[in-house]
């Protein structure tokens, strides 16, 4: 949901439908679209629904159950559209049939939740694969086309065609919002857990919750997360998604020191990570590796497992950490993981060797705007003297980052370069 019509000024009926709109956005729209099997019409329904609300509730006060207000409204938009789009005999048994299905529980306050079913929805084959995940993300998590476009390196414009064809997909096939048959669910499960580990790394980049739109993202996703990970306890990709993620987690009240400045990984106070989190997500990689079904994820979990060796020995273990980025790499071929792997390295051979490793800008062109990939091509330049070097990439690097925290770091180890 593009929730600037929230922002018009500072009210309480803007800041409890605020809230509501970052509690059950994707709530919401999953049942009414579970009902209706269009997409889109739920989504516009929904996005009028808050509309009115902002127009009623300074007035009339806010409801005491506003996503049930929100519901009621939204149907009768769905049943107000349909109506207006459909002619003849046939039409009054199509508006009866979707009355008599949304009609069921707008009023009560238990909504029922079917984000899963309709991110599995969303998997459906009929689906181009390609898009599933970024759909994922803006019908179950509310991201505009703009935030998920630079997520996955491709033009607002495009990617919202691309959206707008997948949501048209689901209506013209009638693809059901329900959650698979078993036998159904491996092949389909890959996409549902990029999609939300997708949605955690979105909210991970504002770790201070300045950002209202991803304040809760991360908290969304490892909500998600669980819910597969309940629904499939035996898969253990779901289950070593859950322990990335909450290892990760575990680490942000370490990420900022009290001044508000960025912390990388290697510096970060141990004391100030979350302990029982790394314990539960400790426990569930020992459950996914029990059933032997080694994945991306479990290796992504073991690697963040591999850094807590520093609360009890005082140093990472980077011998394991460059072990598991060997079999990553294996594993996916990506550049993300080659730059990761580059730096384990150089914590292992030293910064030449590094360097040697590190993916090359000309033969992957997504990496020239990719700040990771500048900030580690700046460290292992300045680790080996080439200062002129390092301050040039660490110039591109600040230029390609958001955030002022980081900048500010990487700044300051810029400053250490002498030109």
């Amino acid at each position: 949901m593009n929730d600037a019509s929230l922002r018009s000024d500072d009210t309480p009926a803007r800041r409890v439908a605020e809230a509501v709109a970052r509690r059950s956005y994707g709530k919401l729209v999953a049942f009414l679209a579970a009902r209706t099997r269009d997409v889109a019409a739920a989504e516009d329904a929904l996005s009028e629904a808050f509309a009115a609300a902002l127009a009623d509730w300074p007035r009339s006060g806010c409801p005491s159950n506003p996503e049930a207000w929100l519901l009621t409204v939204a149907r009768r938009k769905l049943i107000d559209g349909a109506r207006h789009s459909r002619i003849g005999e046939a039409a009054g048994d199509e508006l009866q049939r979707l009355a008599e299905t949304l009609d069921t529980t707008a009023a009560d306050a238990d909504i029922p939740d079917q984000r899963l079913a309709l991110m599995f929805a969303c998997t459906h084959p009929a689906i181009d694969a390609g898009i599933r995940a970024p759909l994922m993300l803006q019908v179950v998590l509310g991201l505009d086309a703009k935030r998920i476009a630079s997520a996955f390196l491709m033009s607002p414009a495009a990617m919202s065609k691309r959206l707008v064809r997948a949501k048209d997909k689901i209506r013209q096939a009638g693809i059901p919002l329900r959650i698979p048959e078993r036998d159904e669910l491996a092949a389909r499960l890959d996409s549902v857990l990029d999609a939300i580990y997708a949605a955690f790394a979105d909210g991970w980049t504002d770790p201070g919750g300045a950002d209202l739109a991803r304040r809760d993202l991360t908290d969304e996703a490892i909500f998600l997360a669980r819910l597969v990970a309940n629904l499939l306890p035996d898969e253990a990709e779901a289950l070593g998604l859950l322990a990335c993620m909450l290892h990760a987690q575990a680490r942000r009240a370490a990420r900022r020191c009290p001044r508000g400045d960025y912390v990388p990984l290697d510096e970060q106070e141990v004391a100030l990570w979350d302990a029982p989190m790394i314990d539960e997500a400790e426990a569930l990689l020992r459950r996914a590796g029990a059933l032997r079904s080694i994945g991306r994820f479990q290796l992504e979990a073991a690697l963040q497992s591999a850094h807590t060796e520093r609360r009890r020995s005082g140093r990472a273990n980077w011998e394991a950490v460059l072990m598991l980025y060997d079999a990553l790499t294996a594993l996916t071929g990506s550049p993300v993981v080659a730059i990761n792997r580059a730096l384990a390295i150089a914590a292992v051979h030293g910064a030449e060797a590094a360097l040697a490793a590190l993916p090359d800008v000309a033969a992957d062109a997504r990496l020239a705007d990719y700040q990771p990939y500048w900030a580690a091509r700046a460290d292992l330049l300045a680790r080996t003297g080439a200062c002129d070097d390092a301050h040039a990439a660490y110039e591109i690097a600040i230029g390609l980052e958001r955030d002022d925290a980081v900048r500010r770091f990487l700044r300051e180890r810029q400053s250490r370069t002498a030109r």
